[in-house]
Parts: C-alpha cells; sequence; structure tokens
C-alpha cells in the first residue's frame, strides 16, 4: 500500500521527466523513495542501513535492488530532495485542508554533544547554542521550527541555528493569511503580532510571564491545542531521531529531515486510511 500511495503522489504531481538526459534509474524513483519512507519508520534512517536492509528482505518486492550499488542508491536519494519535498507539502496540503488553526513551535537538533560543542568541526559557522525548554539545559545545534495543523501534521518548517528566535522564524513559515496561530510563550511579541495582523493572520499567545498571566485559563486551552505538536515532536525523536544531526553537513542533514517529515505526513495519510487517529503509527505496525 505504501509504494501504490507513492507512486499515485508522484504521478500526481505531474513533474514529467525528471532527468534531462542519460537513460532512467535502474531503480525506478517510485520504489526508491518506498524504501526510504519505510526505513526511518523502522528507525533505518542510515543510507548504509536502508541499502543493507532492502537487498537483505525485499528483492522480491523490488528486484532492482540486487542491481543498485549503495553509493547509486544514496545518490539517487540525494537527487530527489526537491521532489520529496513537493511530495510532503502536497500530502500536507491535503491532510490539513479545511483547519485555519496551527500551532507553531520549535524543537532542538543536537550537532553534537554539549561536552564536544567546543571542538566540533562539523557545521562550524553554522550551528550556534541554545536552550532546550524539555530537558533545561543548553545544547549545541539547531532547532527545527515547524508549523502544523491541529492533527499534528507537519505544514511548514524550516532549520536554523539553535539561538535564532522563535519570533524572528515564523514568518519565515509562510502562514497563510485567513488563518490562526497558537504559540508559547516565546512567541509573545506585540510587534509580531501587528505584522502578521497586517498579512490577515491572527497570532494567540499566552501572557509573556507566567506569573503575571491575567489569563491562565485561556492559556491552558491554548496549550491544549498545541497538544498535537508536542505529540508530533515526539514522534519525530523518537521514531525518527530527528533530535540528533547524524550528518557530517548541512546539505545532507537537510536531506535527512526531509525524509523524515515526508516519512511522517506519509503515515498519517495511511492512518487516516485505516480509520485510525492521524498520530496512532502504533497501529500500522502490523500493517506497515
Amino acid at each position: 500500500m505504501l509504494f501504490c500511495l507513492v507512486d499515485d503522489e508522484l504521478q500526481g504531481l505531474r513533474l514529467g521527466r525528471l532527468r534531462r538526459r542519460g537513460p532512467p534509474p535502474a531503480l525506478p524513483d517510485a520504489e526508491l523513495i518506498t524504501i526510504e519512507l519505510a526505513g526511518p519508520f523502522w528507525k533505518l534512517d542510515a543510507d548504509r542501513d536502508l541499502s543493507r536492509h532492502s537487498r537483505a528482505y525485499h528483492t522480491a518486492e523490488f528486484p532492482a535492488l540486487a542491481r543498485v550499488h549503495r553509493t547509486t542508491f544514496a545518490r539517487q536519494a540525494a537527487n530527489l530532495f526537491r521532489v520529496k519535498q513537493l511530495l510532503q507539502a502536497r500530502l500536507a496540503e491535503r491532510l490539513s485542508a479545511g483547519q485555519p488553526a496551527w500551532p507553531v513551535d520549535g524543537m532542538p537538533v543536537e550537532a553534537c554533544k554539549f561536552a564536544r560543542a567546543r571542538f566540533c568541526r562539523r557545521f562550524r559557522g553554522q550551528a550556534d547554542y541554545g536552550y532546550d525548554r524539555g530537558i533545561k539545559r543548553a545544547f549545541y545545534g539547531f532547532r527545527l521550527h515547524v508549523r502544523a495543523s491541529r492533527d499534528g501534521v507537519i505544514q511548514a518548517y524550516e532549520l536554523a541555528p539553535a539561538r535564532a528566535s522563535d519570533r524572528e522564524l515564523l514568518p519565515e513559515l509562510a502562514p497563510p493569511s485567513g488563518t490562526i496561530g497558537i504559540g508559547d510563550r516565546g512567541y509573545y511579541s506585540p510587534a509580531l503580532r501587528q505584522r502578521l495582523a497586517e498579512a490577515g493572520v491572527r497570532l494567540l499567545t499566552p501572557s509573556q510571564h507566567k506569573t503575571a498571566d491575567p489569563d491562565p485559563a485561556r492559556s491552558g486551552r491554548l496549550a491544549g491545542v498545541r497538544y498535537r505538536l508536542e505529540s508530533a515532536f515526539g514522534q519525530l525523536a523518537e521514531r525518527y531521531r530527528v533530535k540528533r544531526a547524524w550528518a557530517r553537513d548541512l546539505w545532507h542533514l537537510c536531506h535527512r529531515l526531509v525524509r523524515a517529515i515526508l516519512s511522517h505526513a506519509v503515515m498519517v495519510e495511511l492512518a487516516v486510511r485505516h480509520g485510525h487517529q492521524p498520530l496512532s503509527f502504533d497501529r500500522l505496525l502490523p500493517a506497515a
């Protein structure tokens, strides 16, 4: 079913010929993307692990895998970076249609362990120090900023250095006019609220300081709406392991994140098709 979904969505994009010259790849793009999306769901997020596992167990479904070298597999997967972005945007638009409210937040992506940050050569000049509110400690790396639907479907995302402010990144997530954003206290800013209002977007946040909150009940209701986004973050962190930057450079890190976010959208689609709640991924395990 996963392959049929991927193949149908690729055809729905109407991209035509993806390569300007040369013969078509030995492994069709729909088959490769299917393998890529199933792998992270089973916590096989490295190209090497994906290739080895697929060749060992799935050559019956994908016979061309036996003729594709691991480096060719990885190169073809990387070249489909933009296609996977378009697929994710297409699925997210369909799954969140008719939902005007969108929670927004960010999650940390560590470049390395904090103790090694001074000596880490990866992402030098790109990563930065930030604070992880979940575990209440500093970290070194990036922050993945996400705008999602109330069901937890990721609609837009941006990767930024960890020190970048949530308020500064929110406009980069391109909230549509006529919608309502819901953020935590980190997004409290009268100037930002006014800027978004001029674009037809309403932003709701709790008071900046919890101890001086004039309406705790309202803040609690806003937190209840953001609960689904926290659940999606938990899946990205635990199932897809995106909190660690298992990449040597920023381009490969972004590709890994796009693959995980697309896989998340596809699993939401499959959950809905099976009659489950959008984020009930555990119910897909027998059928995956």
